[in-house]
C-alpha cells in the first residue's frame, strides 16, 4: 500500500492515468536500475506517460518508461526503454496478477518519486473508463474552472 507523502519529491506524473482510468487501489513499488538511470532519475529526467506495467512468470515489469540517459555515463548507459523490473511482495504480484485476470482490469503507473534516498513507483489497479464517465470529468473540471473565475473576479472588487 502506498505511504503518506512526507519527504516525497515527485520525480514523474501520469496525469492521463486519472483521465483514462478509476484508480481502484494504488501500490508503492522499488525499480531495479542500473547506476547511471539512478543519477538520471535524480535529475528528473523520465516520462511515464506511454508506460503500462506487465506480469509475466510471476515478475512485473513496467515497459515504456523512458529514462534520459545520463550525459555523462558514455558507455555505461542502458536503453532508456529498456523493461524495468518492479519489486514488490509475492502476495501483491498474486494479488494483481487475479485481478487483472478479471475482464477490464489494468495495472497502471500514477508516479515516479524519491522516497528518502531510494526510487520508488505508485502504480494503480485500473479499470478503464467509458466515453460518457470522460465526458462528465470534463464537465466537472470546467464547472471547477468557471467558479474559481467568478470567485477570483468578485474578491477583487
Amino acid at each position: 500500500m502506498a505511504r503518506p507523502t512526507e519527504g516525497r519529491k515527485l520525480i514523474a506524473n501520469n496525469k492521463k492515468a486519472y483521465f483514462d482510468y478509476f484508480i481502484e487501489d494504488k501500490y508503492e513499488a522499488g525499480i531495479e536500475l542500473h547506476g547511471t538511470e539512478v543519477k538520471s532519475l535524480r535529475m528528473g529526467k523520465c516520462s511515464i506517460k506511454e508506460a503500462y506495467v506487465r506480469i509475466e512468470n510471476g515478475q512485473v515489469y513496467v515497459c515504456n518508461m523512458n529514462i534520459t540517459p545520463y550525459e555523462k555515463g558514455n558507455i555505461f548507459n542502458k536503453d532508456p526503454l529498456r523493461p524495468k523490473r518492479l519489486l514488490l511482495h509475492k502476495s501483491e504480484i498474486n494479488k494483481l496478477a487475479a485481478q487483472t485476470a478479471q475482464q477490464g482490469y489494468t495495472v497502471v503507473p500514477l508516479q515516479v518519486y524519491l522516497n528518502g534516498s531510494l526510487i520508488k513507483m505508485e502504480i494503480g489497479l485500473a479499470r478503464g473508463k467509458k466515453l460518457y464517465d470522460k465526458r462528465q470529468d470534463i464537465a466537472k473540471k470546467d464547472q471547477r474552472r468557471e467558479a474559481e473565475k467568478e470567485f477570483k473576479v468578485r474578491n477583487l472588487y
